[in-house]
């Protein structure tokens, strides 16, 4: 009998010039012509103790109404500056606010009203440029150095709920999930207390770390009955 045909592997030349065989791999044993080796998975929880700063937002709202206000009074200031150089009479609302600053004292309350409502318009936007912003959002482990990602609050809650709602006994559960705390509230209508307790820490421990994030929140569980009706 003849032996059964099997196909002859093929030499190919990969973009780098080095030849591999049909099986993809470079002749040596090694990994596949052009292709990353593959990711060991446990780096995957390496980077657990790793600190992702938090996302910065643009704060367009603000930056824009800062800039229209200030361009629109400037504009108007240097209109009325260039009338008075053409030999026109200043505008009135000036020369009310120049005689206004000089015949008012620094005590007068509208003198008073106007520099506490300037300065906490200017603490705002100072506090507006120093903060990230974007306190929903929650940092993820980087997986990849110019790769960020992100996880929403109520996103994380909805897992850490239907993994909670998993354990036996659960009636009902709230979740509310911060930067730095997870804040777990269930009621449970059969099984003992401290049961459903421990279960919900071991349930919801492995799902903290399952969201990735490279901060992990503390958990913080409290487990009731549910109260009589009527």
């Amino acid at each position: 009998m003849s032996e059964p045909t099997r196909r002859t592997p093929v030499a190919e030349r990969g973009t780098d010039g080095h030849g591999t065989d049909g099986h993809g791999t470079d002749g040596h044993g090694g990994q596949p012509s052009g292709t990353d080796p593959a990711p060991d998975p446990s780096h995957a929880t390496q980077g657990s103790g790793e600190k992702t700063g938090r996302f910065w937002s643009a704060r367009r709202i603000p930056a824009a109404l800062a800039a229209l206000v200030l361009l629109g009074g400037t504009g108007l200031l240097l209109y009325d500056v260039a009338a008075v150089r053409s030999g026109r009479p200043a505008m009135q609302w000036r020369r009310t606010l120049a005689r206004d600053l000089a015949e008012r004292p620094l005590d007068d309350t509208a003198v008073l009203i106007g520099a506490g409502v300037a300065a906490a318009l200017g603490l705002w936007l100072l506090l507006l440029a120093l903060t990230p912003g974007l306190r929903r959002l929650l940092p993820m482990r980087r997986s990849h150095p110019e790769i960020r990602s992100g996880l929403h609050r109520d996103a994380a809650a909805m897992v850490l709920r239907d993994r909670a709602m998993e354990v036996s006994g659960v009636h009902s559960v709230r979740v509310r999930v911060k930067r730095s705390k997870a804040k777990v509230r269930a009621l449970a209508h059969f099984r003992e207390l401290d049961d459903v307790r421990a279960d919900l820490d071991d349930t919801l421990g492995e799902g903290v770390r399952g969201l990735g994030l490279s901060k992990d929140p503390r958990l913080s569980v409290r487990v009731a009955r549910p109260g009589k009706k009527g």
